[in-house]
């Protein structure tokens, strides 16, 4: 390690310790750590509000060589707890760039950790799960024992209710682009930038809405239809988005939920959730069609997911419902979709900025569920 570098040191809640250099802000962080695959992406990452409370690694090995740029932020910040990468650029190159991405980590006072051999810390979590961490550099390092003390003494992942630190604190709308063809609410559970876009550019206004919005307030904005987000936290506190899940599905109003709405929507529909061994993070994850046998290439970031079976049919308070999608890895849930209510979900990203668009035409499959619910809607009302 080179004299002008600053120690820092990423600790685990089993003990281990990760030496490196301090990379952005010095000080002490706290968070669950997990690992992204994604190769590039990282400012998307980074301002991904699904990533509250968490220390994120980088298997990529080089990271910041794009710098960062004033463009392609999915929130108004960076919202991870600590950031750690193996080998951090010198300087960005590339002509969006505005600035180093070590310089916008330390404007935000983010304090992560560079120089790790995350390829091991990768595999050690793998091995035994994502868990509780700490990032300390500068006055924030201590002893050993203190730093292991103080990360044992942080919150856990699980029960974590998260949603409402992300959320937005007043409704705002994305006009839709060109002719407005429908109206959505957008249940802000830590929704991303680029998915009222691209709700936006199929003729979508999109209302998007506090977490603790009640149907009424769906009624209110004459919403066509309810999105809801991803988010951060454990699915099983978010009682309330349940609730407001469940009057949504009574009133027949087509719904679409994406990774934690997809949690959510599987609670409302009765199944439970529980949490990963080290989650999906990354941007290349095999997801199966149970109807079609097709494989989509998926962005993901989550850390819980659905209890079911890949096909199976199941009965909820709402009529039949199906897991319409898996993971090819390792069979986990991916998606649902009712059979009696309008309504589907998915655990994955098709906004993916950055990241595959294999399932982007899932936004054009909720454009044609409203769309088929405003024709029904309205020959009922001719008979």
């Amino acid at each position: 390690m080179s004299a002008t570098r600053t120690p820092a040191a990423l600790v685990l809640e089993d003990g281990r310790i990760f030496r490196g250099s301090a990379y952005g802000a010095l000080g002490r962080t706290l968070g669950e750590v997990v690992f992204s695959t994604g190769m590039t992406g990282y400012q998307e990452t980074l301002t991904d509000p699904s990533y509250r409370r968490q220390i994120v690694v980088q298997t990529a090995p080089q990271i910041g060589n794009t710098g960062w740029n004033d463009e392609d932020d999915e929130s108004s910040r960076i919202w991870v707890a600590g950031y750690v990468v193996r080998d951090p650029a010198r300087s960005p190159s590339s002509w969006r760039s505005k600035r180093g991405l070590d310089e916008e980590l330390a404007a935000q006072g983010i304090v992560g950790v560079s120089d790790v051999d995350t390829r091991t810390l990768t595999r050690h979590i793998r091995e035994h799960g994502a868990m509780r961490a700490g990032v300390f550099s500068g006055d924030g390092l201590a002893a050993d024992d203190e730093m292991v003390a103080a990360v044992a003494a942080s919150p856990a992942m699980a029960g974590a209710d998260l949603a409402g630190e992300v959320t937005t604190a007043q409704p705002y709308v994305v006009p839709a682009v060109g002719e407005t063809r429908f109206r959505v609410a957008a249940l802000d559970l830590g929704i991303k930038a680029n998915t009222p876009r691209q709700l936006a550019r199929r003729g979508i206004e999109v209302h998007v809405l506090p977490a603790t919005s009640t149907v009424d307030d769906l009624v209110a904005v004459g919403a066509d239809g309810v999105f809801l987000s991803n988010g951060p936290g454990d699915p099983e506190t978010q009682s309330h988005a349940i609730e407001l899940t469940k009057a949504t599905l009574q009133r027949e109003i087509p719904l679409f939920g994406i990774c934690f709405g997809n949690q959510i929507l599987g609670r409302a529909l009765g199944l439970g959730t529980y949490k990963m061994r080290y989650g999906h993070r990354g941007i290349n994850i095999p997801v199966i069609d149970a109807a079609t046998g097709r494989v989509a290439i998926t962005a993901q970031n989550h850390g819980f997911a659905l209890e079911g079976e890949p096909g199976k049919r199941f009965d909820s308070p709402f009529g039949t419902a199906e897991v319409s999608h898996h993971c090819a890895n390792d069979g986990t849930v991916e998606g649902l979709r009712c059979v009696d209510v309008p309504a589907f979900s998915v655990q994955y990203h098709p906004e993916a900025a950055a990241g595959p668009h294999d399932a982007n035409p899932l936004f054009d499959d909720f454009v044609s569920l409203m769309h088929s619910r405003r024709t029904s809607t309205a020959q009922e009302a001719r008979q």
